[in-house]
């Protein structure tokens, strides 16, 4: 099975190409450029690298929300695109569990932080089993730092912590965690569409597909225009 992966939630962008056991390409990008100008590009050098027929693919996955509204509709578009010139399947990937899936066989509890903003991240709480399962203990959702912090020392054990929230919540976490923890290093602590693409396999051989023109992002909460169009409103 051959799958092309993108990811454009975050600050990061990211593309692969997986197949089977096989981690055939990936390009990413973290650095001062809007997605616009970089996932493109970044397809096209891994196509002309690896040869790559897109009609090949079996499918595309796509890192399907939450994260940045502007980043998630890009990577949305992207993949629409792509679906609907090839005719192949989408597979929309939680992006805060495809982050967890980058620190696949850990024994510790696994926390993403994407930073939301105003203290709050989008975040879940993952671990492995002894023979490998990918278990959710929470679901991805939008929640204050304090908060989850709170039910990560409840559940006990050591964690790791992970996502570009970790730097902006880096000491506020020190102050909060009473269980031991710790900070994925550089190559493991971001987005990467290799992640997606391997657990979009595992949503492939269940049947978790959709068409593009089925695809929607998953964005979780509101934008802030939104909320503040909303507040407004109520007023």
């Amino acid at each position: 099975m051959k799958i092309l992966a993108l990811d454009s939630s975050g600050l990061t962008a990211s593309v692969a190409v997986v197949e089977d056991d096989v981690l055939l390409a990936e390009y990413t990008v973290n650095y001062k450029k809007t997605h616009s100008q970089t996932l493109l590009p970044m397809l096209d050098e891994i196509a002309r690298m690896t040869e790559l027929d897109l009609d090949t693919v079996d499918a595309i996955a796509v890192a399907g929300g939450p994260g940045s509204f502007t980043g998630l509709r890009i990577g949305s578009a992207t993949a629409k695109g792509l679906g609907l010139a090839l005719d192949k399947p989408l597979v929309s990937v939680p992006t805060v569990d495809a982050l967890a899936y980058n620190l696949y066989g850990a024994e510790a509890n696994i926390c993403p932080m994407m930073d939301a903003r105003r203290n709050q991240v989008y975040t879940g709480i993952y671990t492995f089993s002894s023979d490998g399962a990918f278990q959710v203990l929470q679901k991805q959702s939008p929640c204050a730092v304090a908060e989850i912090a709170d039910r990560l020392n409840t559940l006990g054990g050591e964690v790791i912590f992970l996502g570009d929230g970790v730097p902006v919540y880096r000491e506020l976490l020190k102050s909060l965690m009473k269980v031991p923890y710790r900070f994925a290093p550089a190559h493991l602590n971001r987005q990467r569409a290799s992640a997606v693409a391997v657990l979009a396999m595992e949503y492939v051989r269940a049947g978790k597909t959709e068409t593009a023109e089925e695809h929607r992002p998953d964005y979780l909460r509101l934008s802030q225009a939104e909320r503040e169009r909303a507040a407004r409103d109520s007023q």
